[in-house]
């Protein structure tokens, strides 16, 4: 019997699931980054916030936007200010997405960067408009390698619907 209801649960969400990435969707998500979920050369106690907007323009395509506020706890790295834009593509319709940025990096002491990026994340649905989405990203800074930086993101996402 368990066997059953697992089977038919697992069918209901890929039935809603399916439907999510089509064109016209918009979409608002936030996430927690940091925490010593990442690595980069100047490691100190990390905590970072963004927010997300995007609009699926084609079916399983997203454009995306961000900002981000990010602290560390590190002398040798400030706290800093980001802004990206970005491609999200999903790869199957159970919510595996892979997404392409660049992002724009304003810290203090007149540090700035720009910061093209690649996550691998996936979606899932608690319910048919609110995501789970944990990510592992990959943030590359052609200024200082020691500020390209892998790491791991939570986030929740909101599939906004015309109907």
């Amino acid at each position: 019997m368990k066997k059953f209801l697992f089977m038919v649960t697992l069918a209901l969400l890929a039935g809603t699931a399916k439907a999510q990435f089509q064109a016209g969707k918009a979409y608002l998500g936030a996430s927690l980054t940091g925490l010593d979920m990442h690595y980069n050369g100047q490691n100190g106690f990390n905590i970072g916030l963004e927010a997300k907007a995007g609009l699926l323009f084609t079916d399983n395509w997203m454009m995306l936007g961000s900002i981000s506020l990010n602290h560390n706890g590190s002398e040798a790295v400030a706290d800093h200010l980001a802004a990206t834009a970005g491609l999200r593509y999903y790869i199957v319709q159970n919510g595996l997405f892979l997404g392409l940025n660049g992002k724009y990096v304003h810290a203090e002491h007149n540090y700035n960067d720009v910061m093209p990026g690649a996550e691998l994340g996936y979606a899932f649905f608690v319910n048919r408009s609110v995501t789970i989405e944990p990510a592992v990203y990959y943030d590359h800074s052609f200024k200082n390698s020691d500020y390209s930086t892998v790491g791991l993101k939570i986030g929740i996402g909101i599939y906004l619907f015309d109907d």
